[in-house]
Formats: structure tokens, sequence, C-alpha cells
């Protein structure tokens, strides 16, 4: 690796799989310090339990903090690690359900980790982002591009996420930039409740035919939060293998 984040520290939210996990790996192992954050425990390659940060392996320089990312105190907990150089905010969280179905308990579950959350990284640590110069990227999906049935709470907290990031551009640059990424189809453990019939129509959706990895979107996201990408911000960059491109109709 070519060591672009070489003496940074890191905070990547959703880290204890998918994508967040792929994020904390790809930026430990170009050199940063990385706590990941996550409702659940980190994956397997976590060496100790509880609370507070424990090292993980294979990078030796992640740290896991178990907490709800909507949650302030959470936050406060964040902020005790000490400075971060980039953020990723990437935590979501779905239940599937048309809106009459949807109770206003999931509603706001899903708006508060998948929104809110993004929110108060930017009140805790952008302040201190700004002083260093940072970065932030945030994790939206195509579900902010295209209705798709089932998803209206999580399809407004991705949607609310692309607004975001162009406000939070504006407010804190040019000492920040902030930027997001639109996955598609990512084969996340998301996709193990997913019958193999709806995942075969999702593959076909897509023109390069297969789904992407965690390690393509978290290539995309060191890239932003990269010097490579010294003068993007505000910007939303799509990874979904032309999911939301293509269409089968004339």
């Amino acid at each position: 690796m070519s060591g672009r984040f070489a003496g940074r520290r890191a905070v990547v939210t959703g880290g204890a799989s998918g994508i967040g996990a792929a994020t904390a790996h790809r930026l430990a192992a170009e050199g940063a310090t990385v706590l990941t954050v996550d409702l659940a425990p980190a994956g397997p390659d976590v060496t100790g339990e509880g609370p507070e940060p424990r090292s993980v392996r294979p990078a030796p320089r992640i740290d896991h903090l178990q907490g709800d990312v909507s949650a302030e105190e959470t936050w406060d907990r964040v902020a005790a690690w000490g400075p971060a150089d980039v953020i990723v905010s990437n935590a979501a969280f779905v239940e599937v359900a048309p809106a009459h179905e949807t109770t206003l308990e999931s509603w706001n579950r899903q708006l508060g980790v998948g929104l809110t959350a993004t929110f108060l990284a930017a009140r805790k640590l952008l302040p201190a982002l700004a002083a260093t110069g940072g970065a932030m990227v945030v994790t939206s999906s195509v579900h902010a591009l295209v209705g798709l049935p089932g998803h209206p709470a999580y399809a407004a907290a991705k949607g609310g996420l692309t607004a975001l990031t162009r406000q939070l551009a504006v407010e804190y640059g040019p000492a920040v930039r902030v930027n997001c990424v639109v996955p598609g189809p990512i084969m996340t453990p998301a996709w193990d409740r997913v019958d193999e019939e709806s995942r075969a129509g999702s593959v076909r959706a897509t023109v390069l035919d297969r789904f992407g990895t965690p390690d393509e979107v978290a290539s995309a996201i060191a890239f932003l939060a990269s010097g490579e990408a010294a003068y993007v911000t505000g910007a939303c960059l799509v990874v979904d293998g032309g999911w939301s491109v293509v269409k089968d109709s004339a």
C-alpha cells in the first residue's frame, strides 16, 4: 500500500462488518490508526471484549468501540479516543416494510442510525477536524437516487445524507473536505437474508453483471479521504457497477 494515511487517525462507524470493516482495514493497511464504532461487537479478528476500544487483528492499529452511533453519549466516548484526521460515517440500519406498515419506532431508529449519527459525528468531531485539515466521507446508497419498494425510512436517511454531505462541505470548507460514496448492490452480510432469485435479479440489473465487494467501496472511500482527492468536496461518488444507469425497457 502507498502509506497515504501514515501517521493519521481515522474513525469508521458501522465498522464491525461489511463496508465499514473493509474500510477500517484499508485505512490501517495504508498507515492509519483506526477506531471502529458499532453497536455490534467487532468481528472474529477482535481480541478482547467490552465497551472500550480493543486491539484487533490483522491490522494492529485498529481499535473497536461498541456503542450506539445514534446516541450522543457514544460520540463523547469517540471524542475521548482523541482527535481524528479522517471520519467515515458508514453505519446504517434497515427494516423492510412499506410506509403504512413502518412503525414510528422503526422510522426513528432507521433515521437515527442512518442520518442523525452523521450529524452527531459532525457536531462532535468536525471542529477538531478543521484544525488538522482532515476529511469526512459519508456512505449513502443508490436508495438516495431510485425508489425501491419497502424502504421509505432507509431511502429518506440515505437521501438526507447526500444533502447533508453538500451542506457540511459548504459549512466546513475549505478546512475540511466532505464527500460521500453511493454504493449499489455490494455483497455484505445484509444480503444473507435475501433469496437467491432476488440476488440474481440485482446482479442482472447492473452493467458489470456482478455484485460489488466491500473492498471496492473501501477503495473509493480511501481515495476520497486521501490527498489524491484534494480538490474534491461536496461530491457523491456512485459505486454501483452501473446499477443506477441501466434500464431493461425502451
